[in-house]
């Protein structure tokens, strides 16, 4: 099927930009470093570091989405090359839900890596005291550090003798690492003796990443929509400001709209206004809610929703865009 053969070229050619892997190493210098800054809250330094956590992959998930919608859609319109696409018996439907089905594996797989760096500070902690054992997590560092190696010396050997890309050998060979090393880590403890997987990670943790992650995606479905139309920079700041307003909209909207009125003049707004804050669980991490599965199927049904509209408009925007 020509969507998925475009999705596939789209998926290759995002995780092939140079932007991409700045992205996720700049991704992963955050969240090593918020065990540090998390350190100096007055409260407890570990809830923190998970609100750091839960704030750097929405940021550079919102960037991620961005440039790579851009990069595999609205450049493509501005070189031409989209004409060669559009001018077979291939609907322009197709062309806007195969795009965004590559730029979503691409996020996947950025955020899959990010994922990963997250939970190994989650399980390194913050530094709890001077000693030795308490600020340091060696069967993290050794792991993740070797992880980060070996996938360094694999890409650029593959680049080498091989001419494979680096930046897309780097990130899938990261990701496989990363994991392998997660893995291992999670069935050893600090002291390397056995313990339960378990023991290190709160589940109710992976609720509140996979909440983030759709997140992303119903802002990756924005930032194609915007690109079948706008600039790079254009875009961004769509996807800016998408943002922004996702996250003041339950707040702002539902004020204007009322409580007692049925329709109102903001009634709109505040139904097409992604509510960011419904995917947002570290304040109820960090103050011992629990996150229910029911709440995750009705949450993760309202980002499907978000998606399926914002791609309907970006299928509508790119039927009479003018590639030629």
């Amino acid at each position: 099927m020509p969507v998925f053969t475009i999705a596939g070229n789209a998926f290759l050619e995002s995780i092939r930009q140079r932007i991409f892997i700045v992205l996720i190493c700049v991704g992963i210098l955050a969240l090593v470093l918020n065990v540090n800054v998390a350190a100096y809250a007055f409260a407890d330094d570990n809830k923190l570091l998970v609100d750091l956590g839960l704030s750097t992959l929405l940021l550079v998930g919102l960037l991620l989405a961005g440039f790579t919608a851009t990069g595999v859609i609205g450049r493509e319109i501005e070189n031409k090359t989209v004409l060669t696409v559009v001018s077979k018996p291939v609907p322009r439907a197709a062309v806007v839900i195969g795009k965004y089905l590559g730029v979503t594996g691409a996020i996947l797989l950025a955020f899959w890596i990010l994922a990963v760096v997250f939970l190994l500070t989650v399980r390194h902690r913050v530094q709890a005291s001077v000693r030795d054992e308490d600020i340091f997590d060696v069967p993290v560092l050794l792991f993740g550090l070797g992880a980060a190696g070996g996938a360094l010396a694999i890409a650029a050997l593959a680049n080498y003798f091989y001419r494979r890309p680096f930046t897309s050998t780097f990130a899938v060979c990261l990701g496989g690492g990363l994991t392998a090393a997660l893995g291992i880590i999670s069935f050893i403890s600090r002291d390397w003796e056995p313990q339960h997987p378990l023991t290190d990670f709160n589940p109710q943790l992976l609720f509140a990443i996979l909440l983030a992650l759709e997140a992303i995606l119903v802002l990756a479905a924005i930032a194609v929509a915007a690109s079948t139309r706008l600039t790079q920079t254009a875009t961004l700041l769509v996807c800016l400001g998408g943002f922004l307003l996702g996250l003041v909209s339950d707040y702002f909207l539902s004020l204007l709209a009322g409580a007692d009125r049925l329709w109102t003049i903001w009634t709109l707004p505040a139904v097409v206004v992604p509510n960011l804050q419904y995917f947002w669980m570290a304040d109820a991490l960090t103050q011992g809610h629990p996150i229910t599965g029911d709440y995750v199927a009705s949450v993760t049904l309202y980002a499907a929703c978000m998606v399926v509209a914002f791609g309907g408009l970006a299928i509508l925007l790119f039927q009479d865009r003018d590639v030629g």
